[in-house]
């Protein structure tokens, strides 16, 4: 699977919104232009290269970047910080799509006292039974960008953003 395959199916497990995709394949495709903007001023075979001969980013960070901001856009994520609570993650919850399509009552999740970690254990209690479970997706220290995704996808959804260089894990 190519890299803009693994892309595109990663979108699609996570989430069926049909602007994620796109989203995601502009930064893919920005980079690729921007290298042949590059590739016109620089003939030197060495493209991929920087002066101390490390090789430059592929385009996958701003890829990364504009599949949060798609899922936010969306409505898709659940995006909380460190210091934040069960209400914090239950009222974040309570907009996902997937949980609004079910009907799903997220209270019980704000009733939990404790970090993020020990909410998403709450959370995942709550999902598990519909076939749903919760997904970080890793993007800096403190913040915590949480995806609700079919069950049954996670350990491709981990093991794809894995083979593209990132870390997507279940919670908790």
């Amino acid at each position: 699977m190519t890299d803009y395959t693994a892309w595109q199916r990663l979108c699609t497990l996570i989430d069926d919104d049909p602007e994620i995709w796109p989203s995601v394949q502009q930064a893919l495709e920005g980079d690729s232009r921007d290298e042949d903007e590059d590739q016109g001023e620089d003939q030197s075979g060495d493209d991929d290269r920087d002066e101390s001969g490390v090789e430059e980013d592929d385009g996958a960070d701003e890829a990364w970047g504009a599949l949060i901001d798609a899922l936010d856009d969306c409505g898709a994520l659940a995006y909380l910080h460190a210091e934040d609570t069960g209400m914090e993650l239950a009222d974040a919850l309570a907009g996902v799509p997937r949980i609004v399509r079910l009907g799903l009552d997220t209270d019980e999740v704000g009733d939990v006292d404790g970090d993020v970690p020990t909410a998403a254990a709450a959370a995942d209690a709550l999902l598990a039974p519909v076939g749903l479970a919760l997904v970080f997706l890793e993007e800096d220290s403190d913040a915590h960008p949480l995806v609700v995704v079919p069950r049954e996808s996670v350990t491709e959804i981990v093991d794809t953003a894995a083979a593209l260089g990132f870390v997507a894990r279940q919670l908790p």
